[in-house]
């Protein structure tokens, strides 16, 4: 079975490509930036650039994860909604353009199409209603996503809500608190302590999407636990980790940070008879580990 991952050398997708690799998958990773692993095979490529390659990568592949794109609910850059239009919507559409309408594909969305949780989870046919440019961008993809699904093809539309674990990107919480205890500086909380974030293993978001692509599942589906917690008891569990001081200093949050978030996990389990069930202090640990291995690497090269 060949698989393709856009998006491979990005922290959900390296994980993917992996785990894909020890199931004895051939894969192909495509991302414009090159990574390492066993047993795959690596294309640098930017997805809007014309390459032959990359097209008949993703026309013969047996499934397609679709993962590329531009991250961040954050970013302030002067070029992010170019960026955002370019690499999430154009993109997708590349992809969708790309991969035949009875291939197996999975689309990475993002859970911020929600605008955040009000009192139960979030379910697949609640309304969404995107805050900021970021979440407008996933809302884009996912409407062309179920264009493919009215015209008979195959496409499950992944919305994962917050994901940690090793390799966790720079701007996301878990990372900056654990940067900022190695640092012994104080971890700083959007908005405030009472906030709430379900989180989810990259472990078991990798788990569930290989099995919406496996068992060809269609549709929008939540990838979460259903459970919601508080930042501020999620950063002192990072300050406990790390044996740093628990001092937590609440700072302004962007206009287009959720409240909470809550993922109702019904679909998901119908699909594919998995929840996600994230073993917190288990995660902390992990990462916690992951970066001092991180850095130990850089300063000794």
């Amino acid at each position: 079975m060949t698989v393709v991952v856009t998006g491979a050398a990005g922290f959900i997708g390296r994980h993917l490509v992996a785990s894909l690799a020890a199931q004895g998958h051939s894969v192909v990773g495509v991302d414009r930036h090159d990574s390492e692993g066993p047993a795959v095979q690596h294309i640098v490529a930017d997805l809007l650039d014309a390459d032959d390659v990359v097209d008949t990568a993703l026309r013969e592949a047996t499934a397609v994860f679709h993962l590329a794109g531009c991250p961040g609910v954050r970013d302030q850059a002067p070029d992010v909604a170019h960026r955002r239009w370019r690499d999430n919507v154009l993109a997708a559409e590349r992809v969708l353009a790309a991969v035949p309408l009875t291939t197996p594909l999975v689309v990475t969305s993002s859970s911020s199409v929600y605008g955040g949780a009000t009192g139960r989870g979030c379910r697949e046919d609640d309304p969404v209603r995107p805050r900021g440019g970021y979440a407008m961008s996933k809302v884009e993809v996912e409407r062309r996503c179920l264009a493919r699904l009215c015209a008979g093809g195959s496409v499950a539309i992944a919305r994962p809500f917050t994901v940690a674990g090793e390799g966790q990107r720079s701007d996301m919480a878990f990372a900056q608190w654990i940067e900022a205890a190695r640092a012994g500086l104080p971890l700083q909380v959007l908005g405030s302590g009472a906030r709430t974030r379900d989180v989810t293993d990259v472990r078991d978001v990798v788990r569930a999407l290989m099995m919406l692509g496996m068992t060809e599942g269609t549709g929008l589906v939540n990838i979460g636990t259903g459970r919601a917690h508080r930042l501020d008891t999620l950063a002192a569990l990072v300050s406990e980790v790390t044996h740093a001081p628990a001092e937590l200093r609440v700072v302004p949050a962007d206009p287009d940070e959720a409240v909470h978030t809550r993922a109702d996990t019904t679909r998901l389990e119908r699909l594919t008879g998995f929840v996600p069930t994230t073993d917190l202090r288990a995660l902390v640990a992990r990462q916690y580990a992951a970066a001092c291995e991180g850095m130990s690497t850089v300063a000794a090269r």
